[in-house]
């Protein structure tokens, strides 16, 4: 297959609002050893672009500074030392960096061949949300079939894959949402209850439904005023796992409770890890979730695709948080 030397892609000029969001020319880039080159079909659009964008969350050393770090696509070249993945395979890959691209490079134990059931523009909104979940719900947070799970931002592309896979490993569900038909979403993807945070109190409606013994583990991304009520919300031995800080990373709270509790908290971010630990999360995706994807149990909830040139207008409603799931870029050829 015959490569173009050069490729669009949008470009981060400075950094700011939606605008700075341009796009590009360059040239297409080569995959290394180990490395798989797809032509990219979509993008998600997550939170840490835009944290990226407004210069708070820059890439690791030696990775693309190019935005975007969910693809799906199909691999057109594979670089020396790739194992699995050919050219013509379809396939969707956690990156870095550079998913805001018509072509992108990818480590191939990131890559995952698209689950049977999903279209391309589905699988591009899968990795970054699924690996997150995976990795902090199940492997730092401990959750056990039976237990209670609360999940800050249920209508967010983590919040509605974390309720879904939370109930397809038997856990309870209950949320946090900002409006009622956020909450009717997530009620239909198989939340218990979700909990209005404007005109209620998520802690006392979690003591109520849990018969005052709180819930088991909780998904944070808000931090801030939040963390001394979710250490009130907990249970005994529960755990409370951050993977953001959207309310601010600065708390004052009392923590005995931490320890009168016997409470684990616990965080992770995915970007800076390793290439083989990336690789560990996406065995365990294709080992336990491909199947309850591909048996219909769980699917990504998509909520609306802009072509890659409208990054900018994407970013607009992330910001917004009027959507409910994934926003997605599709490329031309899509």
């Amino acid at each position: 297959m015959s490569l173009p030397q050069t490729m669009t892609y949008v470009r981060l000029d400075g950094f700011g609002g939606p605008d700075v969001l341009k796009p590009d020319t360059m040239p297409v880039p080569q995959p290394g050893e180990g490395e798989v080159l797809v032509k990219v079909a979509a993008a998600g659009v997550n939170r840490p672009d835009v944290q990226q964008r407004l210069g708070q969350y820059n890439p690791p050393p030696g990775a693309s500074t190019v935005p975007g770090l969910e693809i799906a696509g199909e691999v057109v070249a594979a670089g020396s030392g790739c194992r699995r993945f050919k050219a013509g395979d379809k396939v969707c890959a956690l990156v870095s960096g550079g998913g805001y691209a018509e072509y992108c490079v990818a480590p191939e134990p990131q890559a995952l061949p698209v689950p049977k059931g999903l279209s391309l523009v589905e699988a591009g909104g899968v990795p970054e949300t699924f690996f997150t979940v995976w990795t902090n719900v199940f492997e730092r947070g401990r959750l056990e079939p039976g237990e209670t799970l609360l999940i800050h931002g249920g209508s967010s592309g983590i919040g509605t894959t974390a309720i879904q896979l939370a109930r397809a490993f038997g856990a309870r569900v209950l949320c946090t949402v900002g409006s009622d038909d956020k909450a009717k979403a997530c009620e239909a993807l198989g939340a218990e209850r979700a909990i209005n945070y404007r005109n209620e109190d998520f802690v006392a409606v979690t003591k109520e439904l849990t018969g005052g013994k709180g819930v088991d583990v909780i998904l944070d991304m808000v931090g801030g005023s939040y963390v001394p009520r979710n250490i009130r919300a907990l249970a005994v031995e529960g755990r409370m796992v951050q993977i953001a800080w959207l309310g601010g990373s600065k708390v004052k709270a009392d923590f005995m409770m931490l320890m009168i509790k016997r409470l684990t908290w616990t965080g992770s971010t995915l970007r800076p890890r390793t290439v083989e630990q990336k690789g560990e999360i996406a065995r365990a995706l294709e080992a336990r979730v491909w199947p309850l994807i591909e048996a219909g149990k769980v699917k990504p909830v998509m909520f609306r695709t802009f072509p890659m040139a409208e990054a900018a207008e994407a970013h607009r409603l992330m910001e917004s948080s009027a959507h409910i799931g994934k926003i997605v870029l599709v490329t031309a050829t899509t």
